[in-house]
Order: structure tokens, then sequence, then C-alpha cells
């Protein structure tokens, strides 16, 4: 009687993680995918009045510098529809970030994309990963969204487009792929 009651079990049971997993798959095929591609407008002068990034904690008697580490750096920075710092303005990057590397190299990023643009207001993208400083191109991860980005997750590339180092002013290309309900 035991010997005929496992396999009956055993059978059950695959046939309940079939229809979980074909469940699954069905809402999965649900979700769209938004590729956005935005950037930042990086302001690094603490002299300057318009300035959008601060080192705000660091190793006491050691210069908060980005190639500091433990230097935490908060963002409020303008995101706007091209280059150009005139053009439409899409939200802002508000978050932190700190040097995460021993040699300075990566940084820890925490960032929401909070839209201020007619067609996504009031949505997020939540940012999080190690972002390679001085490299070309870095990936980061979506961990989540809201409004229209409900549930989102992806990935998101900065590179840097343009930098004057005298000015402390940048721009940094940001492309987001991600897939959402």
């Amino acid at each position: 009687m035991a010997a005929s009651f496992v396999p009956k079990m055993l059978t059950n049971l695959f046939l309940v993680l079939v229809l979980a997993t074909a469940t699954f798959l069905a809402k999965a095929s649900d979700l769209k995918e938004t590729k956005l591609s935005m950037y930042l407008q990086d302001i690094s002068d603490v002299g300057n009045p318009n300035v959008t990034v601060i080192p705000v904690a660091g190793i006491a008697g050691k210069a908060w510098t980005v190639t500091q580490f433990g230097t935490i750096f908060v963002t409020d920075d303008y995101i706007t529809e091209t280059a150009d710092p005139k053009s439409p303005r899409v939200g802002r990057a508000q978050g932190m970030y700190v040097t995460a590397g021993l040699d300075g190299l990566n940084s820890h990023v925490m960032i929401s994309i909070v839209f201020t643009n007619k067609e996504y207001n009031g949505s997020t993208i939540q940012i999080q990963g190690i972002s390679q400083q001085f490299v070309p191109g870095t990936e980061v991860a979506v961990v989540a969204g809201t409004g229209k980005f409900r549930f989102a997750r992806g990935y998101a590339t900065f590179e840097t487009y343009f930098l004057d180092i005298p000015t402390q002013y940048s721009v940094i290309r940001f492309n987001v792929t991600v897939q959402h309900h």
C-alpha cells in the first residue's frame, strides 16, 4: 500500500509544480518593457549655488572626495531629455552614493528616478548597485518602481557624456531598460 502511495504523491506534486510554473509564465508575459534614455545634469562644485551633488560624511581627517573610501554623497540631479541643460526636464535623480571600494574605484549607488514630465509624472524607478567609477560605461540594477513602473525590474547604464573638471560639471547619459506591469 505505501509503495503505490509514494509514486501517486510524486505525480500529484509534479502536476502542481507544472501548473504553478505555467501560471507564473502566463503572468510574466503580461509585463511591458520600456526603454528610456535621459541625461543627468551633475554639478559638484560646492561653491556653486546650483550644486546638485555634495559630500555629507566621510572619514575624519581625510579629504571627502569621490575617490576616498567611505565618503558619502547626496545627489539631486536634474534629468533632461537631451544633453543640453536647457532641454525639457524629465525628472530628478535623488539619492546617495558611497565610495565603497578601498581603492576608490567603486561606489555603491542608491538613487530614485522621480519623474516630473507629463508622460510619467509621479512615477519612480529605484536604482541600486555598484557603479565602477572612471569606466566609460557602468551598469546597475533597477530593483523597483512605482506608478507606471510598478514592480519594475531591469538595468540602467551610466556613461559620462560630458565632463568639465574646472567647473565640476558633468552630463551623464542614463539608459534604462525595465520590465513592469
